[in-house]
């Protein structure tokens, strides 16, 4: 029987899902807060540990769109997705390790710092004809594998996709166009969130009757973020920082709520 908790649950993936269909990343930074505040899951890792299986289906969702119109660089995306999943298998391992409110405390100062990053200028430039050859190998790999590592062990301690954490590293370290860079890296946001998932589920820190009702209303939701994103196309860098206003607001609150917690 479906009852107020599971609803709750839907309507919190829906809105993820429509923040990731609407702007295209960023929104799976919300589902930590929502499972807690909203929804009520009272442990941090559970939390974490649901919405790590969430992020994962989002992305490999999306990343089918994406593969599609050629958007994936594959050896570069394989490279960075690689070293990140043993980042990802060690970050979480240590982020279970934490005291779940000190770890939520640092959530919302990770929230802050990825408003931060969302608001910076992108490149829409970049090199096209970037690949990953015999050639190129001795430049590119060497920053693919410690960029996909750094951002991986962030993924996997803290339980989220990393997207706004990806896409800048993959612009870093290879110097691709962004929407390569976008397609890119939910090759990596999947292979993350699988394996922070898998971690998590292993220690049973996993609540799978809400991981179904989170991912079908992200289905829902998706659906009309992506309808609405072609509506509003031409002011989306508004509704970035718009977003990025409201994730730094989460944060902030999420930090206060950790403090208070701590100290009282």
């Amino acid at each position: 029987m479906i009852g107020i908790v599971d609803l709750l649950a839907a309507g919190s993936g829906s809105l993820v899902g429509f923040v990731l269909g609407l702007i295209g990343g960023g929104g799976s930074i919300l589902a930590v807060p929502l499972l807690i505040y909203v929804v009520g899951v009272a442990s941090p890792h559970v939390a974490i540990g649901t919405s790590a299986v969430a992020v994962a289906a989002s992305a490999a969702a999306n990343l089918a769109g994406h593969a599609r119109a050629g958007n994936v660089k594959w050896p570069c995306a394989l490279v960075f997705a690689a070293a990140g999943v043993l980042g990802a298998a060690l970050g979480s391992h240590v982020g279970k390790a934490i005291d779940g409110q000190k770890l939520l405390l640092l959530f919302g100062l990770l929230m802050i710092v990825i408003a931060a990053l969302m608001l910076l200028r992108r490149r829409a430039a970049g090199n096209p004809g970037v690949r990953l050859t015999t050639a190129s190998a001795p430049q590119l790999l060497p920053r693919l594998l410690a960029y996909g590592a750094g951002v991986g062990t962030l993924s996997g301690f803290f339980g989220i996709g990393g997207g706004f954490l990806v896409v800048p590293g993959l612009l870093a370290s290879t110097d691709m166009p962004l929407l390569s860079a976008i397609g890119s890296s939910l090759v990596a946001v999947t292979a993350f969130g699988i394996t922070t998932a898998a971690s998590y589920a292993l220690s049973g820190f996993i609540d799978w009757r809400l991981v179904a009702f989170f991912i079908g209303g992200g289905v829902v939701g998706g659906l009309l973020g992506s309808r609405l994103a072609g509506l509003l196309a031409p002011r989306k860098a508004l509704l970035l920082q718009v977003f990025a206003g409201v994730v730094a607001v989460v944060g902030a609150y999420v930090v206060v709520r950790g403090v208070a917690t701590l100290v009282g």
